[in-house]
């Protein structure tokens, strides 16, 4: 089944027109002599046809000096195209060296694009059409070649791909397409380690950053030495190269980019300091440097054949990344937060407008794919995949797809046929899950008679745009049954291959609760009629964690609907639970999770679900009022439950002090819901470490305390990273009401410049994502700010404006004056002069479908 072309007046790439390039470059040569406003590029490409037909080169935004073929100048054909222009060389020989000689101005490139300056530090980003903003080439991830460049600056440091065998001269042995390529000179320094791999290669590590900021590159280098060992160990995957090269940049659209031997990070996402970084940032720098490191293989030695098999490559490369963290954190707490990740972003994706499947069949702009379906759900898949063939399944099949398929460009038909060659398995079926969009609702009913019970599993795919009509897909549920007094009496994976199939368990009671979706054993919705009683017992008793945090949360958000809808007070049986939770033995850090209250987003969607229109101020007022009445109960515990969650000593980073740390300020948040702040305050004073710092700063907030953003800008407006934080807390904690004027007033100072895709995006996501009562209040000024910043930011950074326009993809959940209100602001963008990247992104969102 293919997914409905995007609805667009503009050139649409499709999945089923993709055809290999005649002509094949095989080693790339690049020149720079770099200068802001005049940097030279020569290439010279060696070339060899592989089919009948023209050579066709994109580019961007070059200005052409000389082309060559085999020495002799020609005059090219050049037409515009999709995004740029293409160069058409006819009647070529079956082997050839095409030369070309273009200038580009990295200064004056604010799109973060190709190659471009970051306060005096050159830098590309070329995933996923960067490359061709440097110089003309078959920019196409199955265009791979080997890499030799020369970087001509007086710069002390000039860094790209593979081995450095001279000063700025590197030579990258490994073939890789266009999107790998990297480049980055300045002034830098370097945090080094050595990393001696399993097969006896010893590899030089650095960490380099801007001056000043070498003391907090210590966790980085740590994260990557336990990256490269783990992907030794549970994938048998060696590093390739004698160097592995990291670069912090500020200006960055992304988080991360996996350039072979050269990755570019985002500053905030590499450097960490206790005074500077919170256990979340700490945890962030962990997951990205291993995810950046596992794409070695799982993207960099084996890539996609085109753009629709993103999800091959990051889809794999997140559960990876997932699977690393399991073992070096808490499994059970990691998970959990996995599904909030995916419940937050993906199933709101899927449930709107942008809905898409893990493989898209056509699109506008590619960098509009980039997208949690593609990663987060393509990670889930992926899960389903490793239960349903089992562990030495799963191992067997991914060791034939690295030995089959090292050093090409690869389709998911390809990946899957490893999986049915290694293990047996019919998996035409499975590949549904990459191409059909919508989350799955799957519904449970069960009778126990006879020492049986009768479990009936039911699924349904709902419509999304362009696909009306959907086929049954593999769903493998991880199950147990429980007695009343929380025994296991039964525990099984069934797999769900129709739209209803019945199961027999053994079952020596008649009373006993189903506990359904085990780990979250597969990325559904899933309805079961279980009682409050039901839930009581998984939450006291259920052996896996994931399903005891479920049962609290769904007895937290029923009641939170119950308030919303009815106003109804909360009662004293999920205040008991809550209170028996928080003062039992269970781990600090489930206890935070187990606490943490649904978002309001959460609930916005659950109750447009079940046909309810949500309101944003009565969404915001009932997780107030359940904040409250938890503290009340809980009011005589507060003090010994923060004490006893006290981490003594010295701040470190790991796991079980973080827990410590996040517990202590779920106590803390309660405690200023009675005090106004006065435990915040001393807690902001005592406070040796950022975590503790942040979490005393935003309580401080809510207790609308005057002086805490000035006290805290005083202390660290020296520190960029720091004051990312300062700005997006300042909104996210802001009173609905006024935090629109908090938003704006923050946006206009000097030092939140739209150049600077962080602060941007701290300043607005704080509106959009953190306080969505204050973007959604009531007289629509949030919108019409925000729609007023994504035409501002796409003047000069379209997939960072396509990125932010998100925020109205859920116009059609709210009420008819708030639906105007967003549509309103769509429309005022698709009216003005917009990138093809944002017009994409606002032309579906205005697009039909359910939102």
């Amino acid at each position: 089944m293919r997914d409905a072309a995007p609805e667009t007046t503009q050139t649409v790439t499709r999945l089923e027109d993709y055809a290999p390039p005649p002509v094949a470059v095989t080693h790339v040569d690049l020149r720079f002599r770099l200068d802001p406003d005049a940097t030279a590029v020569t290439a010279r490409l060696t070339c060899e046809r592989r089919g009948a037909g023209d050579m066709v080169l994109d580019g961007e935004g070059l200005t052409t000096r000389r082309v060559a073929v085999d020495g002799a100048e020609v005059t090219p054909e050049i037409e515009d195209a999709r995004g740029g222009q293409r160069m058409i060389l006819h009647d070529l020989p079956d082997a050839f060296t095409l030369e070309t000689e273009v200038e580009i101005a990295p200064a004056a490139n604010t799109e973060l694009s190709g190659l471009y300056l970051s306060n005096g530090m050159y830098c590309t980003q070329c995933e996923a059409e960067g490359f061709r903003r440097i110089t003309w080439m078959l920019d196409r991830p199955d265009a791979m070649a080997t890499y030799e460049v020369r970087i001509e600056s007086d710069l002390p440091v000039r860094l790209s791909n593979g081995d450095e065998v001279a000063p700025g001269h590197w030579r990258d042995p490994w073939p890789k397409p266009t999107y790998l390529f990297a480049l980055v000179a300045g002034d830098l320094r370097a945090s080094s380690d050595r990393f001696t791999t399993s097969e006896g290669r010893e590899v030089a590590l650095n960490v380099w950053t801007r001056p000043g900021d070498e003391d907090r590159t210590a966790y980085a280098l740590d994260a990557l030495k336990r990256s490269m060992r783990w992907d030794e160990e549970a994938y048998g995957r060696a590093y390739d190269l004698d160097v592995f090269n990291v670069v912090a940049v500020d200006d960055f659209n992304m988080g991360a980019m996996e350039n072979k031997g050269l990755n570019v990070f985002n500053s905030r996402y590499v450097l960490a300091s206790p005074a500077t970084a919170t256990d979340g940032d700490y945890a962030n720098v962990e997951r990205i440097v291993a995810h950046e490191y596992f794409h070695n293989w799982t993207g960099n030695r084996i890539t996609c054949r085109d753009w629709f098999q993103l999800c091959l490559k990051e889809g794999l490369t997140v559960f990876r990344e997932h699977q690393f963290m399991e073992d070096m954190r808490s499994a059970a707490t990691e998970r959990i937060g996995q599904v909030l990740t995916l419940r937050a972003r993906q199933f709101r994706e899927d449930a709107g407008p942008l809905a898409h499947p893990v493989r898209p069949s056509a699109y506008v702009a590619i960098d509009n794919f980039y997208t949690a379906t593609v990663y987060e759900k393509g990670s889930e898949v992926i899960r389903m995949l490793r239960l349903i063939v089992g562990e030495a399944g799963y191992d067997a099949s991914v060791a034939l797809y690295f030995e089959r398929h090292d050093g090409q460009a690869c389709t998911i038909e390809d990946w899957l046929r490893c999986f049915e060659d290694a293990t047996g398995h019919d998996l035409s079926r499975f590949g549904l899950w990459y191409t059909q969009a919508g989350t799955p609702r799957l519904s449970a009913s069960w009778v126990t008679d006879g020492g049986e019970c009768r479990l009936t599993l039911r699924q349904e795919v709902p419509a999304t745009p362009g696909q009306p009509d959907k086929r049954p897909m593999p769903i493998p549920v991880a199950l147990g049954l429980l007695d009343r007094d929380g025994a296991e009496v039964a525990s099984d994976t069934l797999v769900l291959t129709e739209a209803e199939a019945e199961f027999v368990l053994p079952c020596p009671s008649d009373d006993v609760v189903p506990s359904l979706l085990r780990g979250f054993s597969a990325p559904v919705v899933l309805d079961a009629p279980l009682t409050d009683a039901d839930r009581l017992v998984l939450l006291a008793h259920d052996p896996d964690p994931f399903a005891r945090w479920e049962a609290g949360r769904a007895l937290a958000k029923d009641r939170l609907a119950r308030r919303v809808v009815d106003g109804a007070a909360f009662d004293d049986g999920w205040l008991d639970a809550v209170h028996a939770l928080a003062t039992g033995g269970a781990d600090p850090a489930f206890k935070a999770l187990a606490l943490a209250l649904p978002s309001e987003d959460d609930l916005a969607a659950s109750l447009h679900a079940g046909g309810a229109t949500p309101d944003p101020d009565a969404i915001w007022a009932a997780r107030r009022d359940a904040g409250r009445a938890v503290a009340r109960r809980l009011e005589a515990d507060l003090p010994a439950l923060r004490a006893a969650a006290a981490t003594p000593g010295p701040y470190r980073p790991e796991a079980g002090d973080a827990g410590k740390r996040a517990w202590a300020a779920t106590l803390l948040r309660l405690m200023t819901m009675l005090d106004g702040g006065d435990a915040a305050r001393a807690a902001f004073a005592a406070a040796d470490n950022m975590t503790d710092r942040m979490a005393a700063f935003a309580c401080l907030l809510e207790a609308r305390d005057p002086d805490a953003a000035a006290a805290f800008e005083r202390d660290w407006r020296h520190d960029r990273l720091v004051m990312d934080k300062w700005f997006m807390a300042q909104v996210a904690h802001a009173e609905p009401a006024v935090a629109v004027d908090v938003a704006a007033r923050l946006a206009a100072r000097d030092d939140v410049p739209v150049t600077n895709p962080n602060r941007f995006r701290m300043v607005v996501g704080g509106l959009t994502g953190a306080n969505p009562a204050g973007f959604h209040r009531a007289d629509g000024a949030g919108y019409d700010w925000v729609a007023d910043r994504v035409l501002e930011l796409d003047a000069g950074n379209p997939q960072a404006a396509a990125r932010m326009s998100t925020a109205f993809e859920t116009w059609r959940r709210y009420d008819a004056d708030r639906q105007a209100g967003m549509r309103g602001a769509l429309d005022r963008i698709a009216a003005a002069s917009i990138s093809r990247d944002l017009r994409e992104m606002v032309e579906r969102m205005r697009g039909d479908g359910d939102g």
